[in-house]
């Protein structure tokens, strides 16, 4: 399946004539694979957690947000596949269009895929997903070490659970206030980035 098909719910859902959000790229090879967590107030202020899987982006919709702690067990709900360029996508997106509301990149980076078989041989990572498992290390200017993404519900109410992995003595912490918190890339909060998008 080509890129334009598994972006097609991505581009069936937005008016590029009004939104900035990006159209789409092809990925480079030999690139380490990339996530991106956004922050997004789309009147129900989540988190949006983001793995690059050949060339978009599958996507969760994370209520909480990604935690450090290995006690917390997030609810991860997928969304459409996003194209790469997301990553980089910090803004408003306008009333009436999907998703509408302010966005800022809480943090971003590269993981290494870490799914393997019963016998500890490399399995693909899409196919680790679609098989309802994935474990990958994290390697974000705020988010480090092994993650898993599980699905426990399938269906139309299809649903997973992002967990940190425990690793050595030390405990990470929980997700921040979102509306406290400050982009990786601009260091500016959801506000900020509102009024400034306003004043344009």
């Amino acid at each position: 399946m080509g890129e334009r098909d598994r972006l097609r719910d991505y581009h069936g859902k937005r008016d590029f004539g009004r939104t900035a959000e990006p159209r789409g790229r092809e990925a480079s090879s030999g690139e380490e694979p990339r996530f991106v967590v956004q922050i997004h107030d789309a009147g129900t202020l989540h988190f949006d957690f983001r793995l690059q899987v050949d060339d978009v982006l599958k996507s969760w919709s994370v209520p909480k947000g990604p935690s450090a702690d290995p006690k917390d067990k997030r609810l991860a709900v997928p969304t459409e596949d996003h194209p790469l360029e997301y990553e980089e996508f910090e803004g408003v997106i306008p009333r009436g269009e999907y998703g509408g509301g302010t966005v800022i990149v809480w943090d971003h980076g590269t993981y290494e895929p870490l799914s393997h078989d019963r016998k500890g041989r490399p399995v693909d990572f899409g196919e680790s997903l679609e098989h309802g498992h994935a474990t990958f290390r994290l390697h974000g200017a705020k988010l480090h070490g092994t993650y898993a993404l599980t699905r426990f519900r399938g269906g139309d109410d299809e649903s997973w659970l992002l967990v940190k992995k425990a690793e050595g003595r030390a405990q990470g912490h929980g997700t921040p206030d979102p509306r406290r918190a400050r982009s990786v890339r601009s260091g500016r909060t959801l506000a900020q980035v509102g009024a400034e998008d306003r004043e344009d």
